[in-house]
């Protein structure tokens, strides 16, 4: 079966750095997409900074220039560095991964279990 596992959440001072990971495992043919998408208290869900297979990069207006997406392809393994962190920062962070498992001939859709991110004003 595959699983996308993240770590690296936590409590953090204003102007902390924290780096979030997420492992896909499992018999995975090729990783499409991996990216995070971050749950607020009262927001929607809503995508922080997410990549494609060919190293494409989009990151919500808030986070440019603070956060980095990067990824381990022989890892399978997707990381977000993120820098200066600010009170509204603070929610769930989820990884996502848009994946072609060796079982389908179809892409799926695979979410991790979400790490908590709060930082203190």
């Amino acid at each position: 079966q595959v699983q996308l596992v993240e770590s690296g959440g936590g409590l953090v001072q204003a102007g902390g750095s924290l780096r979030l990971s997420c492992a896909a495992s499992g018999n995975i043919i090729r990783i499409n997409f991996m990216g995070w998408f971050r749950q607020a208290p009262g927001e929607q869900r809503e995508l922080v900074a997410g990549m494609l297979i060919g190293g494409s990069t989009n990151y919500a207006d808030s986070v440019k220039g603070r956060f980095t997406i990067s990824r381990d392809n022989a890892a399978n393994t997707a990381y977000l560095t993120m820098n200066n962190l600010k009170p509204e920062d603070t929610g769930v962070y989820y990884c996502k991964a848009v994946l072609r498992p060796r079982s389908s001939p179809y892409d799926s859709i695979y979410w991790g279990q979400g790490t908590q991110v709060s930082v203190s004003s």
